[in-house]
């Protein structure tokens, strides 16, 4: 029997399950840090640098009719292993116009479109960031709600404003105007490319307008600066991180675009996407349009690091 001075001896207290699994990790040499960066580097593995290697090493080979349609690289020839690599499709794509010229385009439409989209999507970003908050959610969802429906019906949707008895000529008529050659031609994939990615460009400008301090502004106008220069020197500034990110995020994708060259462009509207789904589906080339994507993957990564050095240049000042 105890008695009421004798000290009571807790319970020994159990490991959870996961304390148990950390320490037997910890014995392996494998920290939880790793362990939460494992399974992005496994996605990253599998489903982006295995895949690009794949690319990489069909790039360097030739066509030939078979399956694959593509020579190998590796051959074995008397037992001995012989690695075989071509560098005709790359020298191509730097002497063929074609090529050269449907990167050039490629850059030059993504580039105004760009610029189009920050200056549509730049004043929206602002107006929703100083809205009430009753109304901001409402902005926003009125955004982001184009995304409820498919890319490919949004885009051919255009089609039934911009061709020839389309809505807008059709509005036009009833003032006995004539009607506008819009589909087919650089204009219609401008629209295209602004309309479809103006949220992401929106997105990332409203994210940085709605946290600056307004007290900023309050500052600038009581040092007597009128609304245009405390934009031009406060506002505006203070967003480039936003600005970059929106760029990046319409940039990216529209360099490398298909589907809205192919419906709303014409045979004159050259583009890296359609020039690759020729290579790839009606020349049945693999290894020149393999060379095709790798390239065009380097034109990407170019303007990103500029684009991040300059980011993070902005930041440390």
């Amino acid at each position: 029997m105890t008695t009421a001075h004798e000290p009571t001896i807790p319970p020994p207290r159990r490991l959870r399950p996961w304390n148990a699994v950390e320490r037997r990790l910890a014995k392996v040499g494998i920290s939880g840090r790793v362990l939460v960066l494992l399974a992005p580097a496994l996605w990253l593995l599998v489903f982006f640098l295995i895949p690009l290697a794949v690319v990489f090493g069909i790039s360097l080979t030739t066509k030939q009719f078979g399956r694959p349609p593509y020579s190998p690289l590796l051959t074995t020839e008397g037992g001995t292993v012989q690695l075989t690599l071509h560098l005709n499709n790359y020298i191509r794509l730097f002497t063929d116009n074609l090529y050269v010229a449907a990167y050039l385009s490629s850059i030059r439409i993504a580039a105004i479109a760009t610029i189009i989209t920050l200056l549509i999507g730049y004043p929206m970003a602002y107006a929703i960031a100083r809205s009430p908050d009753r109304w901001r959610n409402i902005l926003l969802m009125l955004v982001i709600l184009p995304f409820f429906t498919s890319f490919l019906l949004r885009v051919y949707a255009l089609t039934g404003f911009m061709r020839g008895n389309g809505v807008i000529n059709q509005f036009l008529g009833l003032f006995g105007m004539p009607p506008l050659v819009m589909m087919q031609t650089d204009f219609a994939v401008y629209v295209g490319i602004v309309y479809t990615y103006l949220p992401f460009m929106i997105l990332p400008l409203y994210t940085t307008l709605v946290k600056l301090d307004t007290s900023l502004f309050e500052a600038s106008a009581d040092l007597g600066a009128r609304p245009l220069r405390t934009f031009l020197s406060v506002t505006l500034p203070l967003s480039l991180p936003g600005i970059i990110a929106g760029s990046m995020l319409v940039f990216i994708p529209a360099i490398g675009e298909f589907v809205i060259p192919s419906l709303l462009g014409g045979p004159e509207t050259l583009m890296i996407g359609r020039v690759l789904w020729d290579e790839f589906f009606t020349n049945t080339n693999w290894p020149r349009a393999a060379a095709v994507a790798m390239a065009m993957l380097v034109v990407v990564v170019v303007p990103i690091m500029l684009l991040q050095r300059a980011q993070s240049t902005m930041v440390e000042k």
